[in-house]
């Protein structure tokens, strides 16, 4: 085998072409340091939304993307004044654990609007009502503290709870809605969870919905939402 090696094919690069390119470089490294701040600086300028949720909010057996909090997001980018939408939700999250992270998401995004979506965990845990309630109230608090609009979103449980607790947990939502000036959607699953064919509109295991009940999901919510918007 011959030793003889090919030479890369490089074309020198004349003293009128080097100074070409040495301008063209130093005018790139100018720009993307700007270009760079004013990607943050338009980030920076779109108000962000959070959610604070649990599965429900979480996409818990969807495709991502499907979820009402997903079609929020597409919808508000749509408006003249697009809003960033940052879903902290997470699975099997109960008002307790909701609490004890909210501190740390209020830090970080700074939202204008927050929409708080906990409490159904709560019930099927069988946790005290009372601390249901105290931890919605001090989750809504910080919120308002940090300057936020707050949208509790309230959820139902079925009869067979018994008449007093299903009465006395669905009134946990408005109550602290109503004595923090919250805004308030009664039952996020309406218009699904309490139709005939409810049975169709969820996953096998009956507590959260398909994709296609979603969009009622964020209807429910859509018209509590828009004046906080403004």
């Amino acid at each position: 085998m011959s030793d003889e090696r090919t030479a890369p094919d490089v074309k020198p690069v004349l003293p009128g072409g080097r100074r070409q390119w040495l301008l063209h470089c130093s005018l790139l490294a100018c720009a993307l340091p700007w270009q760079a701040h004013a990607g943050a600086a338009e980030a920076a300028q779109k108000p962000t939304l959070l959610v604070l949720g649990d599965s429900l909010s979480a996409e818990y057996g969807l495709a991502r993307g499907s979820g009402w909090v997903a079609l929020l997001g597409e919808r508000l980018a749509k408006r003249p004044r697009p809003w960033q939408v940052v879903n902290g939700s997470i699975s099997g999250d109960t008002t307790a654990g909701g609490r004890s992270r909210l501190p740390a998401l209020l830090k970080q995004h700074r939202p204008k609007v927050v929409i708080i979506e906990l409490g159904g965990n709560d019930a099927l845990r069988g946790l005290p009502l009372a601390s249901t309630r105290d931890n919605l109230d001090q989750m809504v608090t910080q919120a308002q503290t940090q300057g936020a609009k707050v949208l509790v979103a309230g959820m139902q449980v079925p009869p067979n709870y018994g008449a007093a607790y299903t009465r006395d947990f669905a009134a946990v939502f408005s109550e602290v809605a109503k004595q923090r000036k919250a805004a308030l959607v009664p039952f996020l699953l309406k218009g699904v969870a309490d139709r005939p064919d409810a049975d169709a509109w969820f996953q096998a295991d009956r507590i959260h919905p398909l994709a296609k009940a979603h969009p009622i999901l964020l209807d429910n919510v859509w018209p509590v939402l828009q004046p906080l918007l403004r």
